[in-house]
């Protein structure tokens, strides 16, 4: 790997694993990175998403103490989480390889619509605290599915998480952040092991990002409720629109 990636890379993963941790979608930070520097989509995405593996769960574990009394919820949503994140990974590896390229500037869209329109779901959010889990099948229905989302491309999955948890549960946002980052590493963590024996891999990458996005997510975790939210926001936008561009007009 020539210098000047490495040292573009670990910035990507350090602030990826800030931005996993704080709001989601630190994928949209690292997998622009990637594909611009020329590594192949797939490559990119499942380098990436082993890199990140050391990230989130350094993230999950700053959030600890949001998660007391948890244990038995946690273990129920890993469920639904892991088997979807099974499904998520295998589509990404039995579908053509060409569907993916073709497919991922509309995933990469969804992502940054997520994110802009994330103040007006935590807004709804708080209006539902006297929410129960009386929905029970459909929450882990939804968790299930936002796991095969982030078994296949994991840009945003927490964003998702944060979304769907907040529909049903009445538990404080940073609770339910804490939630979304054990699910998030979660998936992220089976994913990485099916691709790591299945899937085209490259090692320098991942060795880059999980040093890199262990320093993110510690910063995230300490730091996170500091940091501007539009800024972030703002951020991830940009490098998402600008990844869409290049994937479109000059791939």
């Amino acid at each position: 790997m020539p210098w000047e990636h490495f040292v573009l890379i670990a910035i990507a993963g350090l602030w990826a694993g800030t931005i996993n941790t704080v709001v989601g979608s630190g994928t949209l930070v690292t997998f622009p990175v990637l594909v611009t520097l020329g590594y192949p989509p797939v490559t990119a995405t499942t380098s990436n998403a082993i890199g990140l593996i050391s990230g989130s769960f350094t993230g999950a574990w700053g959030y600890r103490h949001e998660l007391t009394g948890m244990k038995a919820k946690l273990i129920r949503y890993g469920i639904a989480s892991l088997l979807g994140a099974i499904t998520g990974a295998v589509l990404l590896l039995v579908l053509p390889h060409t569907w993916f390229e073709q497919i991922v500037p509309f995933l990469i869209g969804f992502s940054v619509l997520l994110v802009v329109i994330q103040p007006w779901l935590t807004k709804r959010m708080k209006e539902r605290r006297t929410a129960t889990e009386s929905a029970g099948p459909l929450l882990y229905g939804l968790i299930f599915a936002v796991g095969i989302y982030g078994g296949y491309f994991t840009a945003a999955q927490g964003i998702m998480l944060v979304a769907v948890l907040g529909l049903f549960l009445s538990d404080p946002l940073q609770r339910l952040n804490g939630i979304k980052n054990v699910l998030a590493a979660i998936v992220n963590l089976v994913a990485g092991v099916l691709y790591a024996f299945l899937a085209p891999v490259n090692w320098w990458i991942v060795l880059t990002i999980a040093l890199s996005s262990i320093v993110g997510g510690l910063l995230g975790a300490k730091f996170g409720r500091k940091l501007p939210p539009m800024a972030l926001r703002g951020l991830i936008v940009v490098i998402g629109v600008a990844a869409i561009v290049y994937m479109v007009f000059f791939q």
